[in-house]
């Protein structure tokens, strides 16, 4: 087609110059009568001859034209032009070889011939074009101005002689593309809204302010609702149903559900900020089906400290906002419920099983252990699967070896399912993922699951539970299990090693009573420490050698500052305690002023992992749930397997400026 076009422009400019060589005959006749005549002569001949060489060129082009047309397949040359779809030829490069009319007319006043399909339509993926023995054929969807086009192309299988073509074909939907996009527009999702800690913030506002506090988040979400032509129900005091259409999603997403800022913005003399929960569900089935959505998503968003918004569609989960950090609950009536459940559950259990995470640290065990005692209360027989630890857990098995009490307490995971069936009671503290378990497939035989965790809550939520104690805003599993213990029974009693494994993990994860440390962890201490626990001896669990402490230092000072105020190192290579020197470190950077938040990468297994720290003002768990970790605001961390340290810190670089990217927008 573009050697027509410039073999039809060739004889066109032949054609004019012929034409003014005969007008100048005409003219020199009446000046010079014979030179005129032959001047003449020649020009009417030169036309003759173009003439017949352009019907030549003609039959030579609508052979070419032919061949190309049967170079596609077997469909005739007639039957193409006639078509009344538009249809074009492609090579392999995209290039358009043959049209017909209906095609042309789609891009009026373009020279087609000279066009790639890319020019008419750029999101075309070219890749479409390379056939194979098993598909050669494809169906997408092409965009044109305001139209929009169902191409369907066909490449045969190309032979010896011939070069592979496309034979392309579209089919106008633009109408139902309308239809489609309207029908998506008004579809309708499920949206709760829930007040955080509201008895707690009602409690910290002055009894006159109560009133005009109330009105003023009530108005905040009923001016956020009739803004979006949504529907809203209040049916508890704390508690909000709205009904959004779909087309306001996208806007709430690029204004970052202002209606968060909006609610964290109210002032009437409450000293505890305002927040909302919020969980959206959509793209279910059903109404019934958005409906369980919401419910998860606004299960998630509590679980994870509130003051964000989590959207489920279908089994994807997204998470906004969660910048401000958990707040205390005043009142310990949960864990009064929690305790008289798990003691009911442990009763009717015939033996119980505690899982915790890899690598398990004192928290975790400290939690595993107080469970030990409320079981023995109960005269039930329990275990402890634990194979992994860090070396201060190693000292405190050491120490419970010389007690006949727990002789046998601790077992491995092949121990265990041994001792698994249906009527087991499988406990798991300080973690609720089940990709962090050191032995996932215990939790696969017994009908008979409880949690407690105080981290954040993920998508990877341990299923078919009996009984969950998650409360994101207590410092450590072994508070919230101290306090069940303190309901489990009137005269609670533990031992001097129990009481040191609950108060060790308090003060680990609360590092020193200095991170999320509220009333009750004071309180839970307090507890302990009326139970014998001898602080002098908790300390020295904790004391490092020379070795230990040169490598902390090695890596504050390999430390590198990003944007003013992020330290970021990498551990060199180490043995298996290297986990807790990277942890130390990444807490002692936090005490070099100007530095707000840092992370460690250290080797870990088959890969790395990063641990992350902040004062507050970063949150740490965001970032690192980008490269799937997870934990706290303050505290997280991420495995990286089958990732080199550099490649985990370049990551990491892009996640820190994605999250920054993300809080400016």
């Amino acid at each position: 087609m573009k050697n027509n076009n410039k073999i039809e422009k060739l004889y066109l400019t032949g054609e004019v110059y012929i034409l003014a060589f005969a007008v100048l005959g005409v003219v020199l006749i009446f000046s010079d009568f014979w030179i005129g005549v032959i001047q003449l002569s020649l020009a009417v001949i030169s036309l003759i001859l173009n003439f017949i060489l352009k019907k030549i060129s003609r039959k030579r082009l609508n052979a070419m034209i032919e061949k190309v047309t049967m170079d596609a397949g077997d469909t005739s040359s007639n039957a193409l032009l006639s078509f009344p779809l538009p249809i074009t030829l492609l090579d392999a490069e995209g290039a358009i070889r043959w049209y017909n009319t209906e095609f042309r007319d789609i891009f009026p006043g373009r020279h087609l011939s000279e066009c790639s399909v890319l020019d008419l339509f750029p999101e075309f993926n070219k890749g479409l074009l390379r056939a194979d023995d098993e598909n050669n054929g494809f169906i997408c969807e092409l965009k044109s101005g305001d139209k929009v086009f169902k191409a369907i192309g066909n490449t045969p299988q190309a032979s010896e002689e011939n070069k592979p073509m496309t034979l392309l074909y579209l089919e106008d939907i633009t109408k139902e593309a309308e239809i489609q996009k309207k029908y998506i527009s008004e579809k309708t999702f499920e949206c709760l809204v829930f007040v955080d800690n509201y008895d707690e913030l009602m409690e910290s506002t002055p009894s006159a302010y109560v009133p005009q506090l109330q009105a003023q988040i009530y108005k905040e979400i009923n001016d956020w609702t009739a803004d979006h032509s949504g529907m809203l129900i209040k049916y508890e005091k704390d508690k909000y149903f709205i009904i959004f259409e779909y087309r306001h999603l996208e806007q709430f997403i690029k204004n970052k559900f202002e209606i968060l800022n909006k609610i964290r913005s109210i002032s009437e003399k409450n000293t505890i900020p305002a927040t909302v929960s919020i969980g959206i569900g959509l793209n279910g089935q059903t109404l019934s089906e958005n409906d369980t959505f919401a419910k998860n998503a606004i299960n998630m968003a509590l679980g994870r400290g509130g003051d964000q918004v989590v959207m489920k569609d279908n089994e994807q989960f997204r998470f906004y906002g969660g910048s401000t950090k958990e707040h205390e609950k005043s009142t310990r009536v949960k864990a009064r419920v929690v305790s008289f459940a798990l003691s009911g559950l442990v009763n009717n259990a015939e033996n119980v099983i505690v899982l915790t995470h890899k690598n398990a640290d004192v928290d975790g065990f400290g939690a595993a252990f107080g469970i030990y005692r409320i079981c023995r209360i109960h005269n039930k027989p329990i275990n402890i699967c634990m194979e992994t630890y860090d070396k201060t857990v190693a000292n405190m098995i050491m120490r419970l070896e010389n007690s006949e009490e727990y002789d046998g307490l601790i077992i491995t995971a092949s121990q265990a399912a041994a001792k698994i069936n249906q009527n087991t009671l499988t406990v798991v503290v300080d973690t609720h993922k089940t990709s962090l378990l050191e032995a996932p497939a215990l939790l696969k035989p017994t009908k008979q699951i409880v949690i407690v965790d105080h981290h954040r809550r993920s998508a990877d939520f341990i299923e078919h539970t009996a009984l969950v104690y998650h409360e994101p805003y207590a410092s450590s599993a072994c508070e919230m299990v101290t306090e069940i213990l303190q309901y489990t029974t009137n005269k609670m009693s533990l031992t001097k090693l129990e009481a040191e494994a609950l108060y060790s993990g308090i003060v680990v994860d609360t590092k020193n009573f200095t991170f999320k440390t509220g009333v009750r962890t004071f309180e839970a201490a307090s507890f302990l420490r009326r139970q014998g626990v001898d602080t002098v001896a908790v300390k020295t669990m904790f004391q490092q050698d020379l070795q230990s402490y040169v490598k902390r230092s090695d890596i504050i000072r390999n430390s590198t500052i990003i944007r003013d105020n992020i330290a970021v190192s990498i551990a060199p290579k180490s043995d298996e305690s290297t986990h807790i020197i990277a942890a130390q470190a990444a807490d002692e950077l936090l005490n070099i002023k100007g530095i707000i938040a840092s992370f460690v990468i250290f080797n870990s297994n088959d890969g790395v992992a990063i641990s992350g720290r902040s004062l507050g003002g970063i949150n740490v768990q965001v970032i690192l749930e980008k490269l799937g970790g997870g934990g706290h605001l303050t505290i997280a961390g991420a495995q990286l397997p089958g990732t080199s340290a550099e490649e985990a810190k370049q990551q990491l670089l892009a996640a820190i400026d994605e999250y920054y990217l993300e809080s400016t927008n």
